[in-house]
């Protein structure tokens, strides 16, 4: 169950005309959100509900999406063997796709614990993204990713971090090993889903992938980890 939204503050120390507005918006898409997945036994964590909702609202001040775009967020400090990726419509509140989506080979066995925007590293790496252009490669239809948090996701692109469908992505997968298969960095997602997730997301939609990762915490500016109530 999501909980309560009181004492919640967006707004950072410095608090600009601008500052104010994200921080207004910020909450009110938490709250949106929130209560709408209230009902919903498989919901993100409200931490992370209320992170995606911040760093969201800051990208729609500066352009780089549309405030009615939808919102996907992929919590990596959950198992592969559990659904981890939701999109969800950031108007009404209602979740597009709710499914499992494989981390980096390097990153860990069935937890993604470790974090990388380094080439061949094989590794997932965390922050806010945006989605662009699809293509079709040698995973088939594939969505191109944009990292926009700097020494974090920002050389995604470089790295042919991308969203596309893979077979260890598939649930069935987790019968046998007790977790999903591993990419090379890449968000991997079920066969029978990704086409449909890619067509939901694609052209300029926010992605965020959390982690409960002491570093990206510290430093992420757009996630306002530092505001997090006690």
């Amino acid at each position: 169950m999501i909980g309560s939204t009181a004492n919640f503050s967006f707004a950072p120390k410095k608090n600009t005309k601008d500052d104010i507005a994200v921080s207004a918006e910020g909450m009110s898409l938490f709250e949106r959100l929130s209560k709408h997945l209230s009902s919903e036994p498989d919901a993100p964590k409200q931490e992370v509900i209320k992170l995606a909702s911040a760093g969201f609202a800051k990208l729609v001040k500066s352009g780089k999406i549309q405030p009615d775009k939808p919102l996907t967020i992929i919590d990596f400090s959950l198992p592969s063997n559990k659904k981890r990726l939701w999109t969800i419509d950031t108007k009404t509140g209602e979740i597009l796709h709710h499914t499992w989506v494989s981390h980096g080979r390097n990153s860990g066995n069935l937890m993604a614990e470790k974090f990388s925007n380094t080439e061949s590293s094989y590794m997932s790496s965390l922050g806010f993204y945006v989605t662009a252009e699809t293509y079709t490669g040698k995973h088939g239809y594939s969505l191109r990713l944009d990292g926009l948090e700097k020494d974090f996701n920002d050389k995604a692109r470089k790295r042919a971090i991308v969203i596309h469908g893979a077979q260890y992505a598939n649930p069935s997968i987790i019968k046998s090993t007790g977790r999903l298969g591993r990419s090379l960095g890449c968000p991997a997602l079920p066969m029978n889903e990704y086409k449909g997730i890619i067509d939901t997301i694609k052209e300029k939609t926010c992605l965020f992938i959390y982690a409960d990762d002491p570093v990206y915490k510290k430093k992420s500016r757009l996630a306002n980890i530092q505001q997090l109530p006690s």
